[in-house]
Order: structure tokens, then C-alpha cells, then sequence
């Protein structure tokens, strides 16, 4: 990689390590809904400008039923169940589960029609992945903490479908423009429920976490992770994948006090060392699509 391509790879891994702590002090005020309301509006707001300038928002309008789906998938259902989920359960650990996502794209590969030829090692990492996450929900989890955990299935299953719908329906299609239109969607479907649960009290910290969340988190993110597919391809840049639960475990250990037990790092090791497996097969001979999520992990 170029030192470009470094800085973008590490600014992005950070970007989308850190909406695992943010998430957790901001649902300290904020309820699920208006946290996805704010969280959307913010990132729609900075990204707007930049994709009605360019261009790209009519070609994604005319591809609407697909948009919206993406967006289901991609944000809405994602975007309310992390900070749910996170409620109860320890930021470091969401940032673990949810990076069994190359996981969950197996079998909605094969339910797109498209399956992919895993081989030996590909199907040695579907099985290590899966006792990652058994570790982290068998010896990690308390029984009362199960519900949450399993919202994050949903979150996988949602972030893994995401790309396999834009793969499908949206390909050629500007991709700053589908997360314009998916994000201000979805500002719009949450606007009643988060307008009404505005918090009566919003202190300091949850209110920068929020902003936070919305600018550099979804806005700037997706800016970051245009400029870097740019550089190497879509497929290196899912490479980042392996970084964002690194950086969300630090930060859940360092800032909140979170607890690194065993299970937490056999759960890291084999849930980031499965999806390696899993993603180390060559990439194929066509080109894909001009969008690649499977590195957003928050």
C-alpha cells in the first residue's frame, strides 16, 4: 500500500473502532430511536452537499425500491439494534460479535444466487468463527444478557445483506449518492419515534457522542472509505474489518473499565481469525460494484 492508502486504512479503522464507545455514553441519555434519528440526520446533512454536487442523487432515485431496502438492511435495522443491544452488553464485546459479519455473507451469498467457492480454508474459518462467538456468548455473557446478544444477529445478518443487495440491484450506481439517499430515509422513518422520546436531560457527554457519531462516524467515514477504495480496490479495503474490533475492545477496556477476560480473547482470536480465513480467497474475476460495506462494522 502507498502511505495514502496507510493513513486512509488506520483513519478508518479508527472511525469505525469508536462507535462501539460512543454508542455506549450516548444511550446513557438518548433512547435507541432518537440516537438513529440523530445519528442519520447528521450524516445526511454533511454528505448532502457533496452528492447533490457531484451528481449522484437522481441516479440513486431512480433505483428507489432497491435504495430503500438498502437502507433497511444497511442502517434502520442496524443502527437501532446496536445501541440496544449496548444497553446491556459491554462495548467490546458488540465490537467482537458484530465482526463475525464476512460470516453471515456466506449464505446470503447463496441465497442471492451467487454463491462463493470457499474451499478448505474458507470453511475452516466459517467453523473457527463460530466458536468465537460461542466463546463470547457461552462464558462471556450472563443468561440475562442473551436478548441483547441476540439483537446483534440481526445487526450481523443486516450489515452482511447490505453490500449483497447493492451487489445485486445497485450496481453502476453512484455510491455516495444510495448512502444520501439511504441515510436521509431513514432520518425520515425515525423522525416520529426519536422526536418524541427527546430526552428531557442531555448531558455533555452523550450529546458529543452523538455528534460525534453523526460527522465523523458516518459522514466522514464513508468519505474516508470512498478515498480509500480509490486507492486499493474494494476489496483490500475489507481488510479493515480486522481492525475495528481491535480498536473497540482497547477502547472499551481503557475508557469504560470493561473487563478483558479469557473468553473475550479467544472470542477476539477466533472471530477476526475465522473471517480472515473466510475473505483470504482470491477475489474474483469481474468487477463488482462501485460500493463496499462489509468493512462497516457500527
Amino acid at each position: 500500500m502507498s502511505r495514502r492508502a496507510l493513513l486512509l486504512f488506520a483513519a478508518l479503522g479508527v472511525i469505525w473502532g469508536i462507535p462501539y464507545l460512543l454508542i455506549k455514553v450516548a444511550v446513557r441519555d438518548v433512547t435507541p430511536a432518537t440516537l438513529v434519528f440523530l445519528r442519520c440526520g447528521i450524516g445526511a446533512a454533511v454528505l448532502l452537499p457533496l452528492a447533490a454536487a457531484r451528481g449522484e442523487l437522481r441516479p440513486a432515485l431512480r433505483r428507489w425500491p432497491a435504495v430503500v431496502a438498502f437502507a433497511a438492511a444497511e442502517i434502520a435495522v442496524p443502527f437501532l439494534f446496536l445501541p440496544s443491544a449496548e444497553r446491556t452488553l459491554p462495548s467490546s464485546v458488540t465490537g467482537l460479535l458484530v465482526a463475525a459479519v464476512p460470516l453471515a455473507g456466506i449464505p446470503i451469498a447463496w441465497a442471492f444466487r451467487r454463491p462463493q467457492h470457499l474451499g478448505t480454508s474458507g470453511v475452516a474459518g466459517v467453523l473457527v468463527g463460530l466458536a468465537g462467538v460461542a466463546a463470547l456468548v457461552g462464558f462471556d455473557l450472563p443468561r440475562a444478557e442473551l436478548s441483547s446478544a441476540a439483537l446483534l444477529a440481526f445487526v450481523v445478518v443486516g450489515y452482511a445483506l447490505g453490500p449483497a443487495i447493492v451487489g445485486r440491484f445497485l450496481a453502476g450506481v453512484p455510491s455516495l449518492g444510495v448512502i444520501v439517499c439511504a441515510l436521509t430515509l431513514t432520518t425520515a422513518g425515525y423522525a416520529p419515534a426519536g422526536i418524541l422520546q427527546w430526552p428531557a436531560r442531555l448531558g455533555a457527554a452523550p450529546l458529543a457522542a452523538v455528534v460525534v457519531l453523526g460527522v465523523a462516524c458516518t459522514g466522514v467515514a464513508f468519505l474516508v472509505m470512498f478515498a480509500l477504495i480509490a486507492e486499493v480496490g474494494p476489496v483490500r479495503e475489507t481488510l479493515v474489518t480486522y481492525l475495528n474490533p481491535a480498536v473497540a475492545v482497547a477502547l472499551g477496556v481503557g475508557f469504560l473499565g470493561e473487563a478483558f477476560t479469557w473468553a473475550t480473547g479467544v472470542g477476539f482470536c477466533l472471530i477476526l481469525g475465522g473471517s480472515w480465513l473466510v475473505l483470504r480467497r482470491p477475489a474474483p474475476a469481474a468487477s463488482g460494484p462501485t460500493l463496499t460495506l462489509e468493512s462497516r462494522s457500527s
